[in-house]
């Protein structure tokens, strides 16, 4: 494996991919550092690290950090992530298959561009929407429930988190948190054109992988505390967290990669003096085929209830106990699991289509042994799918809901805990086989050994978002490549200056 990423940089159009792909990460790096204007970002990121990633109350707040990259804690400029992007894709998706008109302009030419327009738009509302309900977060931190405790951090710090609130501060913010979001989705389409793996997802997992040394430091201050403190968390914990991650990790990519093969006959057909077909082939079906879609879309939902109740009745007894428990109550995990297992169903129905496949098979000459071709053959199929999303479901319910109970139960900070199996787990596991996987494709076709002796990387095959961008011309490539080498300057001189 070691000869095979060695093998990466003999490769110059690889190479060059490779390159281009860690160029935009360090940009994406670069503005998830950067603050809003107006914002004390000092205050939010004393809270992430006194209050969120200490206890389970700031659970929520903590995971829309870990999907940020962080960018939330600093109030930056990337702070909605690129999330309202995939929240459009999904919606659009959605429609496609309730909205006849859009579902036949998805299979028309041209239809999948027009299709990725919509959901442009549709990113730009939600950037407007989403981004209008953080600054009026940023104005009243005290009446967000996301954000338990962060009066007394305000009270100590005696600094507010917005010194100048007003409608300009609202628009202003609006207009960077939109602005960031459709610069994330740029680098996206840019990656996946230029670089290495689907841009999107690669974007969302370097946010959750830059979030992994704080995990490792909030670890190492649960159970070794400084200042000769005894831990107040037992030594065994550790080394349960410990075997179940070895255990997660494992069950993420067996079940990520697990497929139940159907076997598919075709009958022999004669063209000209060529005999074709008459051979056994095998279709793939994926265990968990919705990928982590549902969990996305989920939160996605469950973010709203808490926020409205807020904003709809302020701070009413009865309102913010309904609020609590729709944030971190039982009734958030009952609602998280109810909607997860929806969501995999209704994916699958609406992604996986057994009658067309079954006219597919039909028109050239392929059956299932054992199976009437034509409707026995789609109702094989939606029988067979159902039960593998069944298990699917129940696995990603599993995955997600497990670090929030493991955090609460043996009292570890929900920032390790989140790297103890999770969301972001199931994300870096998928991505990481999928660019593995391309990587591999490269490497084969020019004649070198992949990153297995045996067999191959299977990657993911679930539907994700479609990227429809142009790659950007070579000029324009030096010169982010010049931008990039001034950004790391620039930083080096101001580390060094700080320093002495």
């Amino acid at each position: 494996m070691i000869s095979a990423f060695a093998n990466i940089f003999k490769i110059p159009e690889l190479r060059q991919r490779v390159l281009f792909t860690l160029g935009m990460i360090v940009i994406m790096r670069v503005g998830a550092a950067i603050t809003t204007p107006g914002v004390n970002a000092q205050v939010l990121r004393e809270w992430f690290q006194n209050v969120a990633d200490h206890s389970a109350g700031g659970g929520a707040a903590a995971l829309f950090n870990l999907f940020s990259g962080g960018a939330l804690g600093n109030c930056a400029i990337f702070s909605l992530g690129i999330m309202p992007y995939i929240s459009a894709s999904i919606m659009l998706q959605l429609l496609g298959a309730v909205i006849p008109k859009l579902g036949r302009l998805a299979r028309e030419d041209g239809g999948r561009q027009k299709i990725a327009q919509y959901t442009r738009y549709a990113t730009i509302a939600l950037c407007i929407f989403q981004g209008y309900l953080l600054a009026l977060s940023f104005e009243s931190p005290q009446s967000n429930p996301f954000l338990p405790g962060i009066s007394e951090t305000i009270a100590r710090l005696g600094v507010p988190l917005v010194s100048d609130p007003g409608i300009l501060f609202r628009l202003l913010t609006v207009l960077i948190m939109t602005a960031g979001t459709l610069f994330l989705m740029w680098i996206g389409d840019q990656i996946t054109e230029r670089g290495i793996g689907n841009g999107i997802s690669v974007i969302i997992t370097i946010g959750i992988l830059a979030q992994l040394p704080a995990g490792l430091v909030q670890a190492w201050r649960t159970f070794v505390p400084s200042g000769g403190e005894a831990s107040q968390v037992s030594p065994v914990v550790l080394v349960i967290l410990c075997a179940f991650l070895f255990l997660v990790i494992a069950s993420v990519i067996a079940i990520t990669q697990a497929t139940r093969r159907i076997s598919v006959q075709y009958a022999k057909r004669v063209v000209g003096r060529k005999v074709y077909g008459g051979q056994t082939q095998y279709m793939p079906l994926k265990v968990n085929y919705a990928g982590v879609m549902p969990i996305i879309f989920a939160q996605a939902i469950l973010m709203f209830p808490s926020t409205i109740m807020t904003m709809a009745f302020g701070n009413r007894p009865w309102a913010v106990e309904i609020a609590n428990l729709l944030t971190n109550g039982w009734l958030h995990y009952l609602l998280y699991a109810i909607l997860i297992f929806s969501f995999s169903y209704f994916w699958v129905a609406t992604q996986f289509q057994p009658a067309q496949i079954a006219d597919d098979l039909k028109k050239y000459g392929g059956f299932i042994p054992g199976v009437r071709p034509g409707k026995p053959t789609a109702d094989f199929l939606d029988y067979t799918m159902s039960r593998l999303t069944f298990a699917g479901a129940l696995f990603l319910v599993v995955v997600a809901i497990l670090p929030q109970l493991l955090s609460r139960a043996l009292n570890v900070p929900y920032m390790a805990a989140q790297f103890f199996g999770g969301t972001g787990l199931l994300i870096i596991v998928g991505v990481t086989l999928d660019t593995m996987r391309q990587v591999e494709t490269f490497l084969l076709q020019r004649h070198y050994d992949g990153f297995l002796r045996k067999g191959k990387i299977r990657g993911r095959s679930a539907p994700r978002p479609s990227v429809s961008g142009s790659a950007i011309s070579d000029s324009t490539v030096v010169k982010i490549i010049a931008a990039i080498g001034l950004f790391v300057i620039a930083g080096l001189a101001a580390y060094l200056s700080n320093y002495r």
